[in-house]
């Protein structure tokens, strides 16, 4: 449910108007050199307000570390990180309770949990978990690094645009949301990772993707282009017993195992159902279809954000694959 990982093993906790949310971190080896200093780079990253388009909600985001590091360095035990909320306003949310937003979890969380669920802010299903999932990145990487892993994500469309202005300007100008394409590349990647059919890089990869909200797609190398070519266009010609590649249409795995290329995979961020664009959706006290508008702070488009919890989620399940490999 919430846990994902064999070796290298992460649990989320919290909800975005709780608290705090946080992770914990199962089977980080001892030794690892980790600080606060350490997260900060990342964490900025995925920050809202600091980019035009991104929610204008700031929280400090400055990890606290429960268990796991002592001394400065992981100590083989689980590690705990919790992140305080301290900039929310649940009042935003209250008309929510009777008008679930298109597109969003609020009303599949209402039928699964019997109204029991936190409804302030996405609660458990918000995007805000997603520094969660940054923290146990950056971890992570510190795994990747020891094997000269990088993994680096860059955003390639807004709104169908490759000029990234362009494209945001889209949704402000329409006073809406806007989705994208964001690309993921990892670098120095061994061969050999992977297991065929279910544990495949390919499967596991996809897997810990779609935790990410708002991902509704993911394509590895040629993607789906692959339909429009030729077998002997799309096939990657190896040329030295390494078995490095002419092309990399493969995206790097083949027959779920890595082969010594780039990984290379891209990923669809929806628009943001959060958009101050009226709507007509069902009001669950009365039973009847409404107008309704979202208000609160939201970002007008998520993929700005995404590219380093992308890389998170990426080295979270490769050095799973490093550790049982």
């Amino acid at each position: 449910m919430n846990s994902f990982g064999t070796i290298f093993r992460v649990s989320i906790f919290g909800e975005s108007h709780g608290p705090a949310v946080g992770i914990v971190v199962d089977g980080c080896p001892p030794g690892i050199a980790l600080s606060v200093e350490d997260f900060v780079t990342d964490i900025e990253r995925r920050k809202g307000g600091v980019q035009k388009g991104t929610t204008p909600r700031k929280e400090d985001d400055i990890p606290e570390f429960l268990s796991g590091i002592f001394n400065g360095n992981s100590t083989g035990a689980p590690i705990a990180i919790q992140f305080k909320n301290n900039n929310t306003r649940s009042s935003d949310y209250e008309k929510q309770k009777a008008f679930p937003r298109p597109g969003h979890a609020d009303f599949v969380a209402h039928q699964k949990f019997k109204g029991f669920e936190d409804n302030r802010g996405g609660g458990h299903f918000s995007g805000r978990l997603t520094v969660c999932l940054v923290a146990a990145g950056v971890i992570a990487k510190k795994i990747l690094a020891q094997h000269n892993i990088q993994c680096i994500a860059t955003i390639k469309e807004i709104a169908g645009e490759t000029d990234l202005d362009k494209g945001l300007q889209k949704a402000i100008d329409a006073k809406d949301s806007v989705g994208g394409i964001v690309e993921c590349t990892v670098n120095n990647l061994p061969a050999e990772l992977g297991e065929p059919f279910f544990d495949s890089v390919e499967s596991v990869i996809s897997h810990a993707v779609f935790a990410i909200p708002a991902i509704k797609g993911i394509e590895f190398g040629a993607g789906f282009a692959a339909a429009t070519m030729f077998g002997s266009e799309h096939n990657d010609a190896i040329v030295n017993m390494e078995g490095k590649t002419n092309t990399n249409h493969a995206g790097g795995i083949v027959g779920g195992i890595s082969n010594g290329n780039n990984l290379v995979f891209r990923v669809v961020v929806k628009p943001t159902s959060s958009t101050p664009k009226e709507q007509q959706t069902l009001n669950i006290e009365t039973g009847n279809v409404e107008s309704f508008s979202v208000k609160g702070r939201h970002d007008l488009c998520i993929a700005l954000r995404v590219p380093v919890v992308l890389e998170a989620v990426a080295a979270i399940v490769l050095a799973d694959l490093i550790r049982r490999k």
